[in-house]
């Protein structure tokens, strides 16, 4: 990895109920904040919110959703691919895509080079309860994990609430990772938002770089931003508000694992992908591979 500036905007949809119109005026909306985030911030990677085209909750039937959106590549991505070759930038962009069958819809990301190529594509894992489409929402998972090498960094790739999720991150990390970019609309609180960020960034020693949605979308549901920046353990070196806008932070592989606690003089000792019993990981990975569920009650 290389030193390098990084940013994450942070912006809501456009209002009213999800239309072909309103799906072309949120991708001209990411592309305006794209273009004065690097030009204020000179960002070399910049992550967007999920779904940034449509927002999260369409409002919209499954089957509808998927007429809106398109596959991968596709015009949902050609001008963000653009953008990306134009302003020399890697771009992690994230978009609902459209599966093989009416009404198959992944929630999806991808890192875009600063040529326009598309170097990546992940798929959420772990879509949030209210949108799988097992349940009654619309999102079909994704079975594949996604890290990238780039001329920047090795880049993962997870969305909104796969960070609750400490495997996933784990893989990334153990395949490489060094940056783990979280596009992300949050239907939870600000507290879980900055408690996932920096337990993934510490866990695994990877910069963590979340992007949040404002304000609400088709569907109703309201986000609170707070998008940032995490070092591999786990300060926060930059932060958003509740507003669109943008935040951004230069990441130095050099400095990341220098202090054990930020402003500390205490050197860091350990590294937890080294450090892990490997013997224990064996003896219960029968317990790691099972099924499992909590004892609490919730509400389904």
């Amino acid at each position: 990895m290389r030193e390098f500036t990084a940013a994450a905007i942070q912006i809501s949809p456009v209002p009213g109920p999800l239309t072909a119109a309103s799906v072309k005026a949120n991708i001209a909306k990411a592309i305006d904040f794209i273009e004065r985030c690097v030009a204020s911030t000179g960002a070399n990677l910049v992550v967007l919110p999920e779904t940034v085209t449509t927002g999260f909750t369409p409002g919209i039937s499954p089957e509808q959703l998927w007429d809106l959106v398109d596959v991968i590549p596709g015009r949902l991505t050609a001008p963000f691919t653009d953008v990306a070759a134009r302003l020399g930038i890697h771009l992690v962009h994230a978009t609902y895509e459209r599966g093989d069958r009416r009404g198959e819809v992944f929630n999806s990301s991808v890192l875009i080079g600063p040529t326009g190529e598309i170097l990546g594509r992940y798929r959420k894992t772990h879509p949030f309860c209210s949108e799988l489409f097992s349940r009654g929402g619309w999102v079909t998972p994704g079975d594949q994990v996604a890290v990238v090498d780039t001329e920047l960094g090795k880049i993962g790739m997870i969305i909104c609430f796969d960070g609750d999720y400490p495997e996933l991150s784990r893989i990334q990390a153990l395949l490489g990772a060094e940056i783990i970019a979280r596009p992300s609309a949050l239907l939870r609180s600000a507290d879980i938002w900055e408690l996932t960020n920096r337990a993934r960034a510490y866990d695994n020693h990877v910069f963590v770089i979340g992007a949040n949605a404002v304000g609400a979308d088709p569907g109703g549901a309201l986000y609170f931003g707070n998008s940032m920046i995490v070092t591999p353990i786990a300060e926060v070196i930059a932060r958003g508000a509740t507003h669109e806008g943008w935040v951004s932070a230069r990441l130095d592989p050099v400095k990341a694992m220098q202090n054990l606690t930020p402003g500390s003089s205490v050197g860091q000792s350990f590294d937890h992908l080294a450090e892990r019993n490997l013997e224990l990981l064996k003896n219960y990975s029968d317990v790691l591979q099972g099924e499992g569920a909590t004892s609490f009650k919730y509400s389904s």
